[in-house]
């Protein structure tokens, strides 16, 4: 299970280094660098615009390609340097600050814990925690957003496959975070969700979310 590696007898011994991994990992993780960017290069306020998000999926509706490449790579880095720091004092280790970034993405408290939807992120942080799983899951998503051509049905498939990845390989601990990344992304697309439903979810580079 997720908290099997908590050992109840040491917990008060353990429970500051595994909160401070969590903590570290937020604070990473909390950086909004879609925001930053497109304030930086003059565009203004990134949330006033489509989605209203501040992943690189709506920076890219400024029509600047470079920033939201650049915004996937800072989201997605931020979320594997949280990993690597973390995998230094073990696997819980890492996989809590790995954690602590993603919801720090979702959850920024710099901005009223209104943040993106954790895509990028997860997908550092999945590829740092076991690259040949991280590998599949950016495979999943490329190829679902290349027969689909959006990028909320490809966030969702590549979320949902990553703990049947993971338990393939036998990593039983990190596919046990992987649920719960996967059951946050359903959460924050839930929107998306409901307009894949009606069949009204807009494809990738279009102008409205």
């Amino acid at each position: 299970m997720i908290f099997d590696f908590l050992d109840p007898i040491s917990w008060e011994y353990s429970a500051p280094y595994y909160l401070a991994a969590l903590a570290v990992g937020y604070l990473l993780g909390s950086i909004p660098f879609g925001l930053l960017l497109t304030k930086a290069a003059g565009l203004g306020d990134v949330r006033n615009i489509g989605s209203g998000n501040i992943g690189a999926t709506n920076v890219l509706r400024t029509g600047n390609k470079g920033l939201a490449a650049a915004t996937l790579l800072l989201d997605g880095g931020k979320g594997a340097v949280a990993v690597l720091i973390g995998l230094n004092f073990g696997d819980p280790m890492g996989a809590l600050a790995g954690t602590g970034a993603f919801f720090g993405h979702l959850f920024p408290v710099w901005l009223g814990f209104k943040g993106g939807k954790g895509v990028a992120t997860f997908l550092g942080l999945t590829l740092a925690l076991y690259w040949p799983v991280g590998a599949l899951c950016c495979l999943t998503w490329l190829a679902t957003a290349a027969l689909f051509r959006i990028s909320s049905l490809a966030a969702l498939v590549a979320a949902a496959l990553a703990p049947v990845y993971m338990w393939a390989f036998s990593e039983f601990l990190f596919a046990s975070f992987s649920i719960l990344f996967a059951l946050m992304i359903f959460y924050a697309h839930r929107e998306n969700i409901a307009r894949l439903l009606q069949g009204q979810e807009p494809k990738i580079g279009t102008k409205k979310s």
